[in-house]
């Protein structure tokens, strides 16, 4: 298994190295000029594409955004939007921008992309993603961001760059943690306490002995979960990267005792060892009775509880010892990539729509995510009714109070680093090699990477 996940990573880096030594590097955002896209006449017809990676993911998730595109065109017919999943195969967050550039080298890339956070530095700086807050007035992005259910203060300015709107938050989650409630039961477990991870492995223990199987998966400690565990980082005292983003700091003291205290799990064999794929199968079918991972896959499961007639429910994200956990975000912001002035104007208005009131309600009921506009669930909104039919929704709703960012790395590299800290950590938790040595041998190499 670990060398399926390390060749895979392998490729990625290839990959990416390959791209960006052949990409000249566009004018970094916060140096260009503020130039306000008109407004479309009513017989200006556009045609604009939209890249997103949740077209690559079949079900609810294209589903939902194929509708959105429909509904978005019906009210606006001068505009014609092509939805399109990022070009290759990979499903990592790397391949998204690796796409976006392979586009860009041709001189056709897409008007519209969504891209995960940890790309951030590297949309702005190196994609050309034009500010928002200079392709629409001021008036237009606080109106956006505002309205009937405005958007929370924590989720709004996490695609802000250097003192600029430079992409608009779209979808994401924070960690949950899913679980099989009947397993539990059947273990002799009726009112479980999520609150600490020594509750959490208390539990899994316990479940484990019944059924003989490691009970736990977590996403954060296997690759492609790196926003997850900067949660987990947070939570007990860590953090990846220095304020002034100038240093690497997952080779820590306190980073250090995070990833151990998940390959204690490991040794008591409560956490399993498998990769994210199957980890997104785990809780559905069985195999797990317990699962931290993103809330965009809480439809999924559900679909998995009612087939297999077991009773889904959730809590939130567990902290270490009396600290309160510190939940980051997963997911995407919309950027403008265009240079045409009407089709900026055009991206523009597609996006407002992606991220209304009318868009959330569906993204929300029907995928999982977040309601960026949470007073959406509150009485007289669109998801009250769904959040009253749909509990286990509120942990996850919480957590957007307490919500720190997914921190993107400096430099071109910052898919590597990734890449490194990912390796390092599956090496400690799930075979064995020593924390300290590991995650600071890690940090040393990922630090010659942003300077």
């Amino acid at each position: 298994m670990r060398t399926r996940r390390l060749a895979a990573a392998a490729s990625l880096a290839a990959l990416a190295a390959l791209t960006l030594a052949s990409c000249t590097p566009g004018a970094a955002a916060s140096e260009t000029a503020a130039a306000i896209a008109p407004e479309l006449g009513d017989d200006q017809q556009v045609d604009i594409v939209f890249e997103s990676y949740n077209l690559s993911q079949a079900g609810a998730w294209t589903d939902t955004v194929q509708q959105l595109i429909a509904e978005f065109e019906a009210a606006h017919p001068n505009i014609s939007v092509t939805g399109q999943a990022p070009q290759g195969t990979s499903a990592a967050n790397s391949s998204y921008t690796s796409s976006v550039q392979t586009q860009l080298l041709a001189g056709d890339p897409p008007d519209v992309a969504q891209l995960t956070f940890d790309s951030l530095e590297f949309a702005a700086t190196q994609l050309g993603a034009k500010p928002l807050s200079d392709i629409v007035s001021a008036e237009e992005l606080e109106a956006a961001f505002g309205g009937e259910h405005p958007m929370h203060p924590n989720a709004r300015v996490l695609a802000d760059w250097d003192g600029k709107t430079i992409g608009m938050p779209y979808v994401f989650s924070t960690p949950v943690l899913f679980f099989n409630a009947d397993a539990l039961a059947a273990a002799g477990i009726e009112d479980p306490d999520f609150s600490t991870w020594d509750s959490v492995e208390a539990i899994a223990q316990q479940v484990t002995a019944a059924t003989g199987k490691p009970s736990l998966d977590v996403n954060c400690v296997v690759t492609g979960g790196n926003w997850c565990m900067q949660g987990l980082f947070r939570s007990n005292g860590a953090r990846v990267l220095s304020d002034d983003r100038s240093t690497i700091e997952f080779g820590s003291e306190q980073a250090v005792d995070t990833v151990e205290r998940f390959a204690r799990m490991t040794e008591d064999g409560v956490l399993r060892n498998v990769d994210a794929a199957a980890q997104m199968e785990g809780l559905a079918t069985g195999d797990v009775a317990m699962v931290l991972t993103t809330s965009a896959v809480q439809g999924m499961l559900l679909q998995g509880a009612e087939a297999g007639g077991w009773t889904l429910d959730a809590a939130a994200m567990p902290g270490f010892g009396d600290a309160e956990a510190v939940p980051t975000n997963s997911g995407s912001a919309l950027f403008v990539l265009s240079e045409d002035p009407a089709e900026q104007r055009a991206s523009w208005e597609f996006i407002e729509f992606m991220t209304s009131d009318r868009a959330y309600e569906l993204i929300t009921s029907q995928i999982g995510y977040l309601p960026l506009r949470p007073s959406l669930t509150e009485e007289g909104g669109a998801l009250a009714d769904w959040l009253a039919a749909n509990p286990l929704a509120q942990p996850n709703l919480d957590q957007l109070d307490r919500l720190e960012p997914w921190v993107s790395y400096p430099g071109n590299s910052y898919a590597q680093v990734d890449e490194l800290l990912a390796e390092a950590i599956e090496n400690v938790v799930f075979y064995g090699e020593p924390a300290e040595e590991t995650m600071r041998d890690a940090a040393e190499r990922a630090q010659a990477l942003i300077e």
